[in-house]
């Protein structure tokens, strides 16, 4: 990982923090709307790439991690009554908890193993959800009433409070992520993802720092979940299936895996490439394809991966 100007690095990310402050008071409602839902699902695919991007984990379960945020923060709220600080944090340890178990077992496999271990824990999660249906509302999912989306004396159904409540969740992942890839830690992940034997060589546990890759992982995943939750009103078994699963994986292809903002850039693309073409045609997919090809073919690296390998070298 090449980053010899950290001063450059910061001064970009609060840049971009405040472009989207700024954008708050620019855009449309409809593009306001999707940008509050782009943020938080951009933090789901910043905690897939820390897995992914930076320790080579290939996951094809981490929908797992996002239902376990959205259904402890939802279940919680609908249930117990408990208010959105009380459910976020319940999120979290939900998160926090099956990340902590998957990790334990199925880090004892590697490669293709690891991701078809994580893609069937994934699926008994999406079955579990299914079978207590009296509690989950199955497939249908379950809305959570305005007047529970409350934080103190925040309206959290409000599209202003309701963006900025996801600009601050994007803003804090953004300073989180980005402490982790430059700390000594962080580093001994992108080394385990180059050369795992070598590593082990040395003398690091590489089992431990894999093991905290997955769970800060799954609770910036769970964080996403849970906060979609309290902002949207919704919780539904569809975040559950296998392309949840395969959604992140694109993002951060897209956007650039490894890299801090690639993430928010892959998510963007996509959710617009989505949003315009559905407008057209129902073969939207198609459209998708195309522009998949497109950049892989231009932007082997994702976007900013293969900018910071032509032009910008410092970018994290």
């Amino acid at each position: 990982m090449r980053n010899d100007r950290p001063m450059a690095a910061i001064l970009l990310h609060v840049v971009i923090v405040l472009v989207l402050v700024a954008l708050q008071y620019i855009l449309p409602d409809y593009h306001r709307a999707v940008f509050s839902r782009v943020l938080v699902l951009a933090v789901f695919a910043m905690g897939y790439n820390l897995a992914f991007g930076y320790t080579g984990l290939l996951s094809l379960g981490h929908a797992m991690f996002f239902c376990a945020g959205l259904y402890g923060a939802g279940m919680t709220m609908s249930m117990l009554g408990w208010n959105a600080a009380a459910a976020l944090a319940a999120g979290l340890v939900c998160g926090a908890v099956l990340a902590l178990v998957i990790g334990l077992l199925a880090l004892r496999t590697t490669g293709v193993a690891f991701m078809i271990v994580t893609l069937m824990f994934a699926q008994v999660l999406y079955l579990v959800i299914l079978y207590f249906n009296e509690y989950t509302g199955g497939d249908q999912g379950f809305s959570l009433r305005p007047a529970a989306r409350q934080l103190g004396t925040l309206d959290l159904t409000d599209p202003t409070i309701r963006y900025f409540a996801a600009l601050i969740l994007f803003a804090v992942a953004l300073a989180v992520t980005h402490m982790i890839v430059r700390s000594p830690r962080g580093r001994v992940l992108v080394a385990i993802r180059e050369n795992e034997d070598r590593v082990r060589m040395l003398g690091y546990d590489v089992f431990a720092a894999k093991l905290a890759a997955v769970v800060l992982s799954g609770v910036l995943c769970a964080a996403a979940g849970a906060t979609y939750a309290i902002l949207f009103g919704y919780v539904g078994a569809t975040f559950a299936t296998i392309q949840y699963s395969i959604l992140p994986l694109l993002w951060v292809l897209l956007g650039g895996a490894a890299t801090v903002l690639g993430p928010l850039i892959g998510t963007l693309f996509m959710y617009y490439v989505v949003d315009i073409t559905s407008n057209y045609t129902t073969a939207y997919l198609l459209f998708v394809g195309v522009a998949l090809i497109l950049l892989v073919l231009y932007f082997p690296k994702g976007i900013l991966g293969t900018v910071r390998e032509r032009w910008l070298p410092w970018l994290p």
